[in-house]
């Protein structure tokens, strides 16, 4: 006899008996093999997001009040909510607030929050498991049809969003539905997203718009779903006159709308006091440290940007400084009242400040003094945040690949520790986590407009550093490097004990993608290099198939395209050597 399964949901009476012979694993291997294709950072309350943004009290009311009135309001004929923002607007901040909120009021059907420099995250792979997993769990009965969807379709997870979104989570819930199981009273239906612009891709971004509108608002389905997101062109486009979106959703432009800077205001008003407070300095203590006029100065460089003004609260936060003395250097910064700026303008000028005054102080230090602090600043960023990219196939090489900061600091032979120093100045914008990658750390930056400010050489003007003087500087520290590998290491893996087996394989792996920009400027570290007998090195471990190569290095170093690259460089050296 096949075996007997059956859900109870709700009252004892709503009993769904399903008599078909099933195998014995059902629904269990399936909600297994959902679990392992999901992204718990992208959840409202994962570790990964510990202490994320969110509206500080007493601030954003109003919009706040709009937000959870379209959520609780389940006869809105509009159940779709999208709220634009500039960068640093508090969107990500609403957000987090809305979705405590849906939790404390068991509505919150799930909450997916995507993020830029995360790979979990930052692409379409996960979100209709990681939605279809907060679903599953609020609900057994909706669990159970979940799982029996990826047993029926060992493939579902290699489907378009579509398939995806229809099969794992709008059929799951119209089968409870006909089983009489699905209390309306009850069910978890509100689906938060946000930072949709962070999704890679425009396209991508396109196609979860196009999934949501097709999928998930059917009318027979009960969903009500909160998008947050910049306005860039793939939801721009939908939501315009004539777009896919146009009519079927709700927009709520945050920056056109809601003007943020009483909020602001009180916002800077409740930071400062709470940091006298705390301060060892006795001039902050007194209650006239600050002045009406400082907020003011700060409320109009903010220019209704929250990111602006929490980056001002945390650079005055740093505990081995006063915060008296750091407001005076905040204001130093802010424009003249009356200066016509752009938008961008006042959060760049802060960054700008930021990141020169670290690099004073830390080329301040004598041991420091040889030392180039943004160029090996951008290294860890560029390292820990977005990946390099390949200038031959123009293919990014993924975070997922990369060094760890310890890593780094054993290449660059800068010390342990050194990316601690490097950043000590920059706690304002960013922090220091372990790696989900590595057993060492990488960079966390708070607020991606900072590495937008620092990829653009429009708004970092004199401060930024291109990838290519990047690469070309991790290029020359491998060409030292792979000199002093003793031959054996280049059999050792990445992550493996010893320290210059790590090296080596770090050297590699930058040598490969620095090459040709270290290429275009003949200087003693290639000399050395020739003249040591790097290139033979190199060519012998390419050749050498009865090495063992359990890191795969001997591929790696078939990426120079040996006779092309390294024939050039000879040639190119013969002058010097």
């Amino acid at each position: 006899m096949g075996d007997l399964r059956y859900t109870s949901i709700g009252i004892a009476q709503n009993v769904t008996v399903d008599a078909r012979p099933v195998p014995p694993s059902l629904g269990i291997n399936g909600w297994e093999r959902l679990l392992a294709h999901t992204a718990p950072n992208a959840l409202h309350d994962s570790m990964a997001r510990y202490d994320p943004p969110k509206c500080d009290e007493d601030t954003r009311v109003l919009v706040i009040k709009e937000l959870t009135n379209w959520i609780v309001d389940r006869e809105s004929p509009q159940r779709l909510l999208c709220m634009t923002g500039a960068a640093g607007s508090g969107k990500s901040a609403l957000q987090q607030t809305i979705a405590e909120f849906c939790s404390g009021s068991n509505i919150l059907g799930s909450a997916y929050f995507f993020g830029a420099v995360d790979s979990t995250r930052n692409t379409t792979h996960s979100l209709v498991p990681t939605i279809a997993y907060q679903l599953g769990r609020a609900n057994p009965g909706l669990k159970e049809y979940i799982g029996r969807a990826v047993e029926e379709d060992e493939l579902i997870f290699a489907r378009s969003l579509y398939s995806q979104m229809t099969a794992l989570v709008c059929n799951p819930v119209r089968r409870l539905r006909a089983s009489r199981s699905l209390d309306l009273a009850s069910f978890r239906y509100a689906i938060l997203i946000d930072g949709l612009d962070e999704c890679q891709g425009e396209d991508h971004q396109a196609e979860i718009l196009k999934a949501i509108q097709e999928c998930l608002l059917d009318e027979d389905l009960p969903f009500r779903i909160f998008i947050a997101s910049r306005p860039e062109w793939a939801l721009r486009s939908a939501l315009e006159p004539g777009g896919e979106l146009n009519e079927l959703a709700y927009h709520i432009p945050l920056s056109d709308r809601y003007d943020a800077t009483a909020d602001i205001r009180r916002y800077l008003q409740r930071s400062l006091r709470e940091l006298g407070v705390r301060s060892r300095d006795p001039r902050a203590r007194s209650p006239g440290w600050f002045t009406h006029e400082d907020i003011e100065h700060l409320v109009f460089a903010a220019s209704g940007q929250f990111i602006y003004a929490a980056t001002v609260v945390r650079y005055m936060s740093e505990p081995r400084s006063s915060p008296v003395d750091r407001l005076k250097i905040v204001l130093t910064w802010a424009p003249a009242d009356g200066q016509s700026v752009k938008p961008f303008e006042k959060l760049d000028l802060l960054y700008y400040n930021i990141l020169s005054t670290a690099k004073i102080a830390y080329e301040a230090v004598d041991t420091h003094s040889e030392r180039d602090f943004l160029l090996l600043f951008r290294v860890y960023h560029i390292n820990s945040t977005r990946g390099f990219i390949n200038h031959r196939s123009m293919a990014v090489i993924q975070t997922s690949n990369m060094p760890s900061n310890e890593e780094l600091d054993d290449l660059l032979q800068l010390g342990t520790g050194a990316h601690e120093i490097i950043i000590s100045d920059l706690r304002s914008l960013m922090t220091i986590q372990r790696s989900g990658k590595s057993s060492g750390t990488e960079l966390h930056v708070y607020h991606k407009s900072f590495s937008d400010f620092l990829d653009a050489p429009s708004r970092s003007k004199d401060l930024f550093v291109p990838d290519s003087r990047v690469l070309a500087h991790l290029a020359k520290h491998s060409l030292r490097n792979v000199i002093r590998c003793p031959s054996w290491e280049f059999t050792l893996c990445k992550g493996n004990h010893s320290t210059t087996g790590l090296r080596c394989w770090s050297s590699i792996y930058f040598l490969q993608r620095g090459l040709w920009e270290c290429l275009l400027e003949i200087n003693d570290d290639l000399v050395d290099f020739t003249r040591q007998g790097g290139w033979k090195m190199l060519t012998g471990l390419i050749r050498d198939d009865s090495r063992p190569d359990p890191c795969n290095l001997r591929n790696i170093l078939r990426g120079f395209d040996q006779p092309h690259v390294f024939h050039s460089a000879i040639r190119s050296l013969q002058v010097r050597i």
